[in-house]
């Protein structure tokens, strides 16, 4: 890997112990990549153990919470041609950014990938990683890997033009699966988005799931239907989620949500391409398939 072509970007905030055990990996890494945090208001000293421990990674202190965008904070502070993700709980394996850096080197049209994850100390793999494996949209002659239209954030390594271009992760959805939407614009803008499992990342999450997250999640997968897909998906998603919500908690403060940020949504409306809103339809049929058979 050339020197300095990857850099690392960590959103966090209030989680200065976990934080500071995946920092230790990451600037152990043989390829050295250059560390920015961009931390979202923490109240819990994490600036100055940063400060105290940390003197060579920089961090962008941000005043308020800022969410997902805190990565576009951190993308814009870094120079390095390509940037890679990182979540608190989650670093790379030796050797993945130089693999990552060789990848996008020889493919100009590749815009993010996603790697393959390991899960907690026995390194068991996600099971998002067969998903991502067995995407129905296949492989690009120009491309590594397998194309998809999705990710997990603290496992992907982007160009930084091309993240720029696209603006980054978007306002609307703050955090929670706030991933499948950038992927959908890099697509919209010719980008490729591919699974290379020879590209590894580590994610340690806390045992314990985390209060609300399943209805942020549900809420934000709406969100970007309204954003992105045609209207009679996004109507057809909505009266799917209405009618959960009339015996499930999470689903009626998911539409709850939803619903207050459905004007901003609309107002930054860009329905995609009929190339890739083909690929998310195949995408649908795939999913729509396996929830049948399980």
């Amino acid at each position: 890997m050339k020197q300095a072509s990857v850099g690392v970007v960590i959103a966090t905030r209030d989680r200065a112990p976990i934080l500071a055990r995946s920092l230790r990996r990451l600037l152990d890494l043989p390829e050295r990549p250059p560390v920015v945090v961009a931390d979202n208001a923490s109240t819990d000293g994490t600036r100055d153990m940063l400060a105290r421990d940390f003197p060579q990674v920089r961090v962008v202190s941000l005043a308020a919470n800022r969410g997902a965008l805190a990565r576009t904070d951190g993308v814009r502070a870094l120079d390095t041609p390509y940037v890679a993700f990182s979540d608190d709980d989650s670093w790379w394996a030796p050797g993945a950014l130089s693999r990552a850096a060789d990848l996008l080197d020889a493919h100009p049209r590749l815009g993010l990938i996603s790697a393959r994850t390991l899960v907690g100390p026995a390194a068991e793999p996600d099971p998002l990683n067969d998903t991502l494996g067995a995407s129905p949209l296949g492989p690009a002659p120009d491309l590594p890997g397998v194309q998809v239209l999705g990710f997990l954030a603290c496992a992907s390594v982007v160009r930084r033009s091309a993240y720029l271009d696209v603006g980054g992760f978007h306002p609307v959805l703050f955090f929670g699966g706030e991933e499948t939407l950038l992927a959908y614009d890099l697509a919209a803008r010719g980008w490729g988005v591919t699974h290379c499992p020879d590209v590894v990342a580590h994610h340690h999450p806390a045992p314990s799931p985390r209060n609300g997250r399943s209805a942020t999640v549900r809420r934000n997968a709406l969100l970007t239907s309204w954003l992105r897909r045609p209207l009679p998906h996004a109507l057809a998603r909505t009266v799917e989620l209405a009618t959960e919500a009339r015996c499930d908690p999470d689903a009626r403060q998911a539409l709850r949500e939803a619903l207050a940020r459905l004007p901003a949504a609309l107002g930054a409306r860009r329905p995609l391409p009929p190339d890739v809103e083909h690929a998310a339809c195949k995408l649908d049929s795939a999913a729509a398939a396996i929830g049948a058979t399980a």
